[in-house]
Formats: structure tokens, C-alpha cells, sequence
């Protein structure tokens, strides 16, 4: 105690500032050796640099990265991290002042390494903002593999950024909130940082679904004031057992949080009453074998729920967490959690890898263990530098690192953690690449069984395999849950089935031209794909084909530049073309100008109306048909209707030249026509608001919404939307395409 004073009175003594004065006695309090001349000095330089600079909130600036570095304090670790935390945001904000040269001259090479790992890139010529954000996710994951400490710094940060999240603008505070929930909670749980996790998630939640938070906050209120004995009760009862018996233990109390209960009542719609876990009990002690001694006491004292006992000492979960869980039945038949752990078990639950410092000394090592616990990162680094699409990045991020696990066994016995969901085949490529190219079947409890099969916890996975076998199906990729596994099947077929992936490539594409265009000549699609391939950095067709074709491109990414391809090369030339006596009639009376902004030639006195089978829009080419009793219904040139009814002889003298008015009503903004939209996308719970916050940004009405075809990942959204011309849908489409877990987007519905 008195070397703690004589430290902190070492402190006090440095100077005068309160802030850094502050940061230095939580340093002091942690027993630990830090460089304080440096961290003063890297304090000083911010300070600097900063000046002049105030938040949201009118605050000072410098005041966030000291709160920031203060809770990188409250994790024990080194002075790089602190001095990193106090300088981080310095080259993003204050670049005309410093540079990354500039801390490196000052402060070395790790802090550099570090600040420029969470520095945003300012500069990217991007225009897609949604893909600008997903490079920074890149970048920051990157440096993260490269040193750990990346990520608590930017973990710290986001966590001041929220605590302090009411000085923004609405708007702002949803997009923040949203990306901490989806990114950075994800990342702390992956990290087994508990704390920092629920915390965050919190207050994500506050401004997620403000109205949802208070009602489950109430509901705790409620039941927590209905039984407020109950908690003290069972732990007095564990407590005079414990001593009984002689153990030296810590013993906490808890009620589960908001974001947890919210979760498992709206997600899992479960009732407040099937929640066996809201209490919990928390018995820390020093050894793991008294782990297990005091669960024996607590099975004597209460009875236990089947199915309710975890042992993640014996199996670890894969972010270090440890302990031992079991459901017991308290008075008045109460259900209650109790976790058993050691005091380091405990420190690695509430801070994760970051504990790692508390027990290394406080200096950057890299030993196997933390290296192995951090196999997670150099995977999905591997998958990003192996594959350039945006959406596919999330995806493996989303799957394999923001997803529960499944734990299976090896038949050697070796654990094997999967993402929830994960396939067989999803086993056989997290065990080696050849183990997954040669599978030709699988065994779970020594049963055959078929290779979409999805284990749960605890079975043993034996994956047979044969020399002979031609490799993975190209249907597996629509199988596979993981990223690695996705991507290794991808490499195989990259580097052994080039002819075969030209030809599916090439269908894939003429299907989506045929299917969104109409009809062209083997000439025009040369031209259309060496043009589209060329503006991706694709020198040759066939090199085109065969990215699409093992799966490294997919055709919806680059379907709006097929599109305008279309029409530049192949709809000129079928504008050229004369009609023929059978599609238009040749007699034409004056032109007819109605409303809506169609000519049509060829009928007088009529009344114009647009088909609901394909919605056309200025831009369009159109044509008429002559209904009876109901005027002149006007259809896009290509739509299906239109080329089955050209077929039938008695009605080809009904089809009418049609064209859009050149100053039509549209192209000044005075007319509005209705077009559908069908959405597929990832089954989330914020993808309407997402879809409506797009269409209100853009200032499009939406007419109607509907959804079908839901299941539990995956759902279809139906859209009719107003808008002025093929231009602006095009612009609506590539919004909406932008949309997190957004799959496809066509126009009309399916």
C-alpha cells in the first residue's frame, strides 16, 4: 500500500494537468512498470495537435483520447497501447499538423504501427459508401493481424464514441449504433472481452430500439421487484456451504442484461418465464479443482435442470472463456444460473485476449498460445486477400466471426469449433483443403449421413474420402455456411476447372442479359462483355467467364453495367430495325399526345394506360395494344406479353406503334409512374427500416411493401416504388443494392 502512495505521490508531482494526472494515477494503482516519461510526452503532443478542436458535445477534444486511453488502462496493458490510445485519432484529424512519419520518429515503430491501424482511410476513391466502410473494416482487421492491440484501441474508442453517442444527430446515432451492434460488439464477443461487449451492446440497443429497451428494462424492474430477496437468499445459502467446506472464493450476484434479455425475447421469441438464466450466481475461487468441488456443493444444495450444465473448462469456447455453468431450481421454484471459475478464469472472461498482458508483464509477446487463439483472424485476412468483393468480406465476417459455435469432435478427439449452422463439408475444409477436395461422404456417430448434414455440440464427425474423387461440386457452395470453406472450394475449381468455368460463367451472364434486356447476337454480347470486363481490370471474356464461373464474381455485381452495356450496343440497333406489317399497323392517323407522356400512332380518341405486367418507364422502349373497351395499354417492347401475344394472328393487328413524348411531363419532375422491385436479401431484423431509410434519403415514395418466401435466413421483399424514368430506378436499384445483407435486386416480381 505504501509503495501504491509513494507512486501516485510520484505522480501528483509531474505537473498539473488534471487529465493526465488522472490517467497516470490508474497506471500507478495497477502495480505494474509503464513508461510514464513517454506517456506524458505522447499526453502532451495530442494535447498539442488537438488544440482548437472541440466534440459534439462541446467538450474539449483532447478529452476523448484520454477517456479512451483510461479504459485501455483499465485493461493492464502495455505503454505502447496507452501512448497508441492518446495519439490515435491525431494523423486522421490533425493530418496538416503530424504524420505516421512523424509519431514513428517520436514514439516508435509499434505505436506508429497501431495509430496508423486504426486511422480511417480518408482518401478512398470510392463512390458507394457502404463499400468505403467495408475498406476501412479490411484495413483495421488487417493491422489487426498484425498486432493485436489494434482492435483494443478501436474497441475503446467506439465504447467512448457510444457512451457519449447523445451529442450526435439522430440520423448519425442510428448509423453508429448500428455498426457497433453488427462490427465492433461482434469483435469484442470474438475476443471474449464480456465487458466491453455488453456494454456496447447496450447502448446500441437504447438507440436501436428505444421503445423495446424501456419495455424489457420494465419487465426487470418488475420481476427483479417481485422476488428482490431471492437473489440475497441463494447466496447466502452457497456462501455458508462454501465456507463449510473450507474454500477461499469470491461470490457475486447478477441479473442478466438488457441487450441479452431483449435478444432472447424478440429474437428467440421466448417469454420473460422461459428465461432460466435472468439470476445467476458467480463463484470465483483459486484452483480449477475447486471448480468442480464447489459444483458438487451446489448439486447437493439444489436440484439441477437436465441439460442445463456447460463445462467450458474442459472445452474452452474458442475466445479463451472458461467456466463451468449450471441451471439449478431455487425456492418457490425459481430457476438461477451458477458460473464456477478460477480469479484468472475470471479475468479472461470479463477482458479476453487482453488479459493476456495482465499475465505476460505487461510487453507485446507472441507466443504460440496467443497465436493460436488468434487463428480466426489469419483466416479471414487469407479469405479477403483471396477475394475482392465487398459483400462476400461481410459475409465470411458475419459467419465466421460474428456467429455462436458449434463444438464437434475429431474421431481422435481433438475439438473442432464451427459457426452455428456449419455443414459436414464445412468440418472437412476446417481440418485441411485436400480432407475437403477428396470428400466423398460423412459419418457422425459412426452413421452415414447426407453432406448437408448440420452437427450439434458434442458428436464426433468422421469425413471419408477417396483418392479417386474429382473434387467438390460446384453445388456445395450454395451448401457451405463458412467462409474458408467457401473460398477453398473456389480455389480448387479456379486453378482445376477452367473450360468448365467459362462455360458456366458465359450462361450466367447471357441468362441475366436475356432475362433484365431482351435478345442479342453473339457479336453484341463480345462486345458488351469485353466492355464490362475491361472497366473491372478484366483484359480478356474468357478471364471474365471463368471469374464468374468459379465464384469469384458474382453476376448481380456487375449487372447494372451490363445493363447500360445493353442498351448502348444492342438497343440503337434494334431501334433501327423497320416493323414489319405484322407487329404495327401501317395506317397512322395523327399523333395523339395523352397524359403520361405517350404518343401513340396508329388510334385516335383513345384512352392511354401502362401495363401492370412490366411497368414501363420513360426510357423504356414501348409499344401499344389495342384493348377492347379500355383504350390502348402500353407495354415495354420486350415484355413477355408482348412477344407470346405478337404470335397469335388474330390479334397482331391490334399492336400499335408507341413512344415517350420528348418533352414529356417526366423530364420535368411533373409526372411519377409506379415500378416493382423484388429484394432478396439476408432475414434481418432491421432490413425493412434499411429499405425505407434509403428510399426516404433518396426522397422516393414507396407505394407498397410486401414480403414472402421468408425462412429463417433468407427472405424476398416486394417493392412499388414511384419514380420518374429508367434512370432513376437504376439509381434506386444501386441504393438498395448497397444494403447490408442485400442478395439481388430485379425489377418486376418473380
Amino acid at each position: 500500500m505504501e509503495d501504491i502512495k509513494k507512486r501516485l505521490g510520484e505522480v501528483s508531482a509531474g505537473g498539473g494537468d488534471d487529465n493526465i494526472d488522472r490517467l497516470l494515477g490508474m497506471l500507478a494503482l495497477t502495480g505494474k512498470k509503464y513508461n510514464i516519461e513517454k506517456i506524458r510526452s505522447a499526453y502532451e503532443y495530442s494535447k498539442e495537435l488537438h488544440e482548437g478542436q472541440f466534440r459534439n458535445s462541446g467538450d474539449p477534444y483532447i478529452t476523448h483520447p484520454i477517456a479512451v486511453a483510461e479504459i485501455i488502462a483499465s485493461l493492464e496493458l502495455d505503454s505502447d497501447s496507452i501512448c497508441a490510445a492518446l495519439l490515435h485519432d491525431t494523423v486522421e484529424d490533425c493530418s496538416s499538423k503530424t504524420s505516421l512519419d512523424s509519431i514513428r520518429a517520436r514514439f516508435g515503430e509499434d505505436v506508429a504501427v497501431i495509430v496508423d491501424g486504426v486511422t480511417k482511410i480518408v482518401d478512398l476513391n470510392i463512390e458507394n459508401k457502404e463499400e468505403a466502410h467495408i475498406e476501412n473494416i479490411r484495413k483495421m482487421l488487417l493491422a489487426m493481424s498484425k498486432d493485436i492491440r489494434v482492435i483494443f484501441i478501436k474497441l475503446c474508442d467506439r465504447l467512448h464514441n457510444m457512451r457519449t453517442l447523445s451529442a450526435k444527430k439522430d440520423g448519425k446515432r442510428r448509423t453508429i449504433a448500428l455498426e457497433t451492434m453488427y462490427v465492433y460488439a461482434p469483435l469484442a464477443h470474438r475476443l471474449g472481452m464480456q465487458k466491453i461487449k455488453q456494454e456496447l451492446e447496450n447502448i446500441s440497443l437504447q438507440y436501436l430500439d428505444p421503445i423495446g429497451y424501456r419495455e424489457v428494462e420494465k419487465e426487470i424492474e418488475e420481476k427483479y421487484g417481485q422476488s428482490i430477496n431471492f437473489i440475497e437468499n441463494a447466496r447466502a445459502k452457497v456462501d455458508s456451504k462454501l465456507r463449510e467446506n473450507g474454500l477461499k472464493f469470491t461470490l457475486e450476484g447478477r441479473i442478466k442484461s438488457i441487450y441479452s434479455l431483449y435478444n432472447k425475447m424478440y429474437s428467440q421469441n421466448k417469454s420473460f418465464d422461459e428465461i432460466y438464466d435472468f439470476y445467476a450466481l458467480r463463484i470465483i475461487v483459486e484452483t480449477e479443482l475447486e471448480c468442480y468441488t464447489a459444483l458438487g456443493m451446489i448439486h447437493e444444495l439444489f436440484n439441477s435442470v437436465p441439460g442445463r450444465f456447460k463445462d467450458y473448462i474442459s472445452t474452452p469456447k474458442p475466445n479463451m472463456y472458461r467456466s463451468l455453468h449450471t441451471t439449478v431450481i431455487g425456492r418457490g421454484g425459481i430457476p438461477f444460473e451458477v458460473q464456477i471459475r478460477t480469479y484468472e478464469m475470471h479475468h479472461v472472461a470479463e477482458y479476453g485476449i487482453a488479459a493476456h498482458w495482465k499475465y505476460k508483464s505487461g510487453e507485446k509477446t507472441k507466443d504460440e498460445e496467443l497465436s493460436k487463439r488468434l487463428e480466426w483472424v489469419a483466416k479471414l485476412v487469407e479469405t479477403e486477400s483471396d477475394n475482392a468483393d465487398p459483400d462476400e468480406f461481410m459475409h465470411a465476417l458475419k459467419t465466421d466471426v460474428f456467429n455462436d459455435e458449434t463444438f464437434v469432435f475429431t474421431p481422435k478427439g481433438d475439438v473442432i469449433a464451427l459457426p452455428l449452422g456449419s455443414t459436414v463439408i464445412d468440418f472437412a475444409y476446417a481440418i485441411h483443403s485436400q480432407v475437403g477436395n477428396r470428400m466423398v461422404g460423412a459419418k457422425i456417430n459412426g452413421m452415414i449421413v447426407p453432406i448437408d448434414r448440420i452437427p450439434t455440440n458434442g458428436e464426433i464427425i468422421e469425413i471419408l474420402t477417396s483418392s479417386s474423387s474429382k473434387g467438390p461440386s460446384r453445388d456445395w457452395l450454395k451448401i457451405v455456411k463458412t467462409g474458408e470453406a467457401r473460398n477453398k472450394i473456389r480455389q480448387w475449381f479456379k486453378k482445376e476447372g477452367r473450360a468448365e468455368n467459362i462455360v458456366v460463367g458465359k450462361n450466367e451472364v447471357e441468362k441475366e442479359i436475356r432475362r433484365a434486356c431482351g435478345p442479342f447476337t453473339e457479336a453484341q454480347l463480345r462486345d458488351i462483355v469485353t466492355n464490362v470486363a475491361k472497366k473491372i481490370g478484366i483484359q480478356e471474356p474468357d478471364d471474365f467467364y471463368n471469374t464468374i464461373g468459379y465464384g469469384g464474381l458474382a453476376v448481380s455485381k456487375i449487372a447494372a453495367r451490363l445493363h447500360d452495356e445493353y442498351e448502348r450496343i444492342v438497343e440503337p440497333e434494334i431501334k433501327e430495325i423497320p416493323a414489319t406489317p405484322e407487329q404495327v399497323k401501317t395506317t397512322k392517323p395523327k399523333n395523339i399526345k395523352h397524359n403520361g407522356g405517350i404518343v401513340v400512332d396508329g388510334e385516335s380518341d383513345c384512352h392511354v394506360k401502362f401495363a401492370k405486367c412490366c411497368n414501363p418507364l420513360p426510357g423504356d422502349a414501348v409499344i401499344g395494344f389495342v384493348t377492347r373497351g379500355f383504350g390502348v395499354s402500353i407495354h415495354k417492347a420486350d415484355c413477355p406479353n408482348v412477344i407470346s401475344g405478337r404470335q397469335i394472328p388474330e390479334n397482331r393487328d391490334r399492336w400499335v406503334e408507341a413512344h415517350w413524348e420528348t418533352q414529356s411531363p417526366s423530364a420535368t419532375g411533373e409526372s411519377v409512374y409506379e415500378s416493382l422491385i423484388q429484394l432478396k436479401a439476408e432475414n434481418n431484423l432491421t432490413l425493412l427500416a434499411d429499405i425505407t431509410a434509403v428510399l426516404a434519403d433518396m426522397k422516393v415514395a414507396l407505394m407498397q411493401i410486401n414480403t414472402n418466401q421468408r425462412t429463417e435466413h433468407t427472405i424476398t421483399v416486394n417493392l412499388t416504388v414511384a419514380c420518374k424514368n429508367v434512370s432513376h430506378f437504376n439509381s434506386i436499384v444501386s441504393r438498395l443494392r448497397s444494403i447490408k445483407g442485400v442478395d439481388s435486386v430485379m425489377r418486376g416480381f418473380v
